[in-house]
C-alpha cells in the first residue's frame, strides 16, 4: 500500500532513487563489519594450529552446553508463567503480570557478581550454613557458583523475561474459538495447553528463544567472571591478549556463522508457520480460576524467578555496597558516569535518527532495496559485540594508519589514531549491535500512522522532509523516545565491545564493574553494578505500563511500541 505512495504524491523516481540510499548507506555500514571479520576465515594465523587442537573443542563444547541449557532453562521459567498470567486467575496475578519483567534490568555479569559473593565459601550462605550444622570447611559439599551450570542458573534467570514477553502476548493473541471447542471436546486447561495454546505459540516461542541465545553468545562478563571459556572468552584473549586480530577473526566468523545459522532457522521456523483470525472481533479469552494448591503452585512457580532473578540480587547490591566502605558518589563515579551517559546519549541519538531515517525510506516507496537494508540493519543484534569490536578495529585501524601515513608524508605532521583512538569506533559499534532495537521500535510506531497524512501534508505544500520534520516527528515523539531509552540502556549495559575497543585510559561503569569483580573484589564492584540497575529500571518500568495496558480483546496488539527486536 505504502510502496507507490511517493509517486501518488508527486515525488519524483529520482527523490525515490534517494530515499532507496538512505537506508542503503547504513545498512551497508552495519554489514562492513561483518564482511571484515568473515574475510579473516580462511586466513593463516600462527596461533590457530594450536588452538583447534588443544582449545576450540573446549569452546565449541562449553558454547553448545550453555546455549541449550540456557534454552531449556528459559522455557521452563518463561513459557508457563506467561500461560498462568494470561490464561489463568490466582492472587496476586496482577503483580506478578509486570514483575516478571523486572530481571531484564539486572545485567547477567551484575548478577553473576551478586550471587558469588552471596554463595562463595566465605559468603553468608556456607558460612551460616557452617556455623548452624557445626561443620568444617571440608566436611560438606556446596555446589560452585562459578561453573557451566551456575552461568546456565544465572542466564536462565537473567533472560527468561524475553521468553515470557513474547510467549504471554502469543497466548493473548490466540482465538477464544479454538480453545472454545478444545474445551467441548472434553480437554481441561492443562490439556488444552499442550494440544492447543502451546502448539500455537511454538513460533512466537522460538522467536524469544533465538533472542535469548543471541544473549548468550554475546556475553563475555559472567562467563569470564565464572571461568567458563567460550567463544566469546577466546575472541576477547585472541585479541588483547595474544594480539592476535587474525585468530580472533576466525573464532569470531566461526561463532557468527553459528548464529546467523540460529537466526535462519528461527526464520524458517517461523516462515512454516501460519496462524490467522478469521474475523476482526476478538471474544475475551476463557479464564481459568485457580484456587487451593494449585493457587499457591502458581503462585510459586511465578514468586521463584522475581525473587531470585531480581529481588535478592537487588538486595544483595544494595548490601554489598553500603557495606564497602567506598562512597556512592565520589570524583571517580562521577566521571565513569558521565563516561557512560556520553556514549549511550550520542549512540541513542544517531540510532533513532537513523531508524527514522530508515524506516521513512520504505514508507515512501524505497522498494525492495530499501525493505532488504532495512532487515540488514536488523541483523547486528544477532552479532555479539566482541564479534562487531573485531570486525570494526581491523579496518579502522588500517585506514588510521594510511591517514596518518599520508598525513606525516604530506604535511610533516601525525594525525593519530583519529578513529580508533577515539570514542567514534566505539560508537559505530554500538550502533551496529543495537540499531535492530530502535529500527523495529520506529517501524512499529511509523505504521500506525495512516497514509492519508503523508497526502494530506503533501497537498499543504510540504516536500518530503518537510512532511517528516512537520507532521510524521511531532505525532512519533512518544515511539522516538521509547527508542532512544531502550538504546541508551543497553549501550549502558553493554561490556565486550567497550572492553575491547574504549580508548586509553577511558572506563565506563560497565568496564568498571568488570574490572573490580574481575580482581575479587565484589564489594567495591556492587556500586557501579548498582547504577546500571538503577538505570535498567527506567525502560522495564515503562515497558510493565504497556503490559497492564494490553488485555484480551483489547489494545494488546498497542503494546508494541516498546518492541523486542
Amino acid at each position: 500500500m505504502l510502496d507507490g505512495l511517493a509517486g501518488r504524491l508527486g515525488w519524483t523516481p529520482r527523490a525515490s532513487a534517494a530515499t532507496a540510499l538512505v537506508a542503503l548507506v547504513p545498512a551497508a555500514l552495519i554489514l562492513a563489519p561483518v564482511v571484515a571479520v568473515m574475510v579473516n576465515l580462511f586466513a593463516t594465523s600462527p596461533n590457530f594450529a594450536h588452538l583447534a587442537r588443544w582449545v576450540l573443542p573446549g569452546y565449541a563444547w562449553n558454547t553448545a552446553l550453555l546455549a541449550a541449557g540456557t534454552t531449556a532453562g528459559v522455557a521452563l521459567l518463561g513459557v508457563p508463567a506467561a500461560w498462568l498470567v494470561a490464561m489463568c486467575r490466582f492472587p496476586g496475578r496482577r503483580f506478578f503480570e509486570w514483575a516478571m519483567i523486572l530481571p531484564l534490568a539486572i545485567p547477567a555479569y551484575v548478577l553473576a557478581y551478586a550471587y558469588t559473593d552471596f554463595l562463595q565459601h566465605s559468603g553468608p550462605v556456607q558460612s551460616a550454613l557452617r556455623a548452624l550444622l557445626d561443620l568444617g570447611p571440608r566436611d560438606y559439599w556446596f555446589p560452585n557458583i562459578r561453573s557451566l551450570p551456575g552461568a546456565i542458573v544465572v542466564f536462565t534467570l537473567v533472560l527468561y523475561p524475553y521468553v515470557y514477553l513474547i510467549a504471554r502476548t502469543a497466548f493473548l493473541e490466540q482465538s477464544a474459538c479454538a480453545l472454545e471447542v478444545a474445551r467441548t471436546l472434553g480437554a481441561g486447561p492443562w490439556r488444552a495447553f499442550w494440544r492447543v495454546s502451546l502448539p500455537l505459540a511454538r513460533p512466537a516461542i522460538a522467536a524469544g528463544i533465538a533472542l535469548v541465545l543471541m544473549e548468550t553468545f554475546a556475553d563475555l562478563g559472567t562467563v569470564a567472571h565464572f571461568g567458563v571459556q567460550t567463544f566469546t572468552t577466546g575472541i576477547d584473549r585472541a585479541w588483547r591478549s595474544l594480539g592476535d586480530r587474525v585468530l580472533a577473526s576466525q573464532l569470531s566468523s566461526m561463532l557468527l556463522l553459528v548464529a546467523l545459522a540460529l537466526l535462519a532457522l528461527e526464520r524458517w521456523n517461523r516462515g512454516r508457520a501460519r496462524v490467522h483470525h478469521t474475523t476482526g472481533r476478538y471474544q475475551r479469552l476463557p479464564v481459568h480460576e485457580l484456587k487451593g494448591a494449585r493457587a499457591g503452585l502458581a503462585i510459586l512457580g511465578c514468586a521463584v524467578p522475581v525473587v531470585f532473578g531480581f529481588a535478592l540480587p537487588a538486595g544483595l547490591l544494595v548490601h554489598l555496597g553500603a557495606t564497602s566502605g567506598v562512597p556512592f558518589v565520589s570524583p571517580r563515579y562521577i566521571e565513569l558516569t558521565a563516561n557512560s551517559v556520553t556514549l549511550a546519549g550520542l549512540a541513542a541519538a544517531l540510532a533513532v535518527a537513523l531508524a527514522l531515517a530508515m524506516a521513512y525510506a520504505v514508507r515512501l516507496g524505497g522498494g525492495p532495496l530499501a525493505r532488504a537494508a532495512t532487515r540488514v540493519a536488523a541483523l547486528g543484534y544477532a552479532i555479539p559485540g566482541s564479534i562487531i569490536a573485531v570486525g570494526i578495529l581491523v579496518p579502522l585501524a588500517g585506514l588510521d594508519n594510511a591517514v596518518d601515513a599520508f598525513a606525516r608524508d604530506t604535511f610533516g605532521v601525525s594525525t593519530g589514531l583519529l578513529l580508533t583512538g577515539s570514542i567514534a569506533a566505539l560508537v559505530y559499534a554500538y550502533l551496529v549491535r543495537f540499531m535492530a532495537v530502535s529500527l523495529q521500535t520506529v517501524e512499529a510506531g511509523l505504521d500506525k500512522v495512516t497514509p492519508s497524512m503523508d497526502a494530506a501534508a503533501r497537498t499543504l505544500g510540504a516536500d518530503l522532509w518537510r512532511s517528516l520534520a512537520r507532521v510524521h516527528a511531532p505525532m512519533l515523539r512518544g515511539t522516538l523516545l521509547t527508542a532512544a531509552l531502550i538504546v541508551f540502556v543497553d549501550v549502558m549495559k553493554e561490556l565486550p565491545a567497550t572492553l575491547i575497543m574504549r580508548p586509553f585510559n577511558f572506563d565506563t561503569l560497565a568496564v568498571q564493574a568488570y574490572r573490580l569483580a574481575s580482581d575479587e573484589r565484589l564489594s567495591e564492584a556492587a556500586i557501579p553494578s548498582l547504577a546500571l540497575v538503577l538505570v535498567g529500571l527506567v525502560p522495564v518500568i515503562l515497558l510493565s505500563r504497556a503490559i497492564m495496558e494490553a488485555r484480551p480483546g483489547g489494545n494488546a496488539a498497542e503494546a508494541g511500541t516498546l518492541a523486542l527486536p
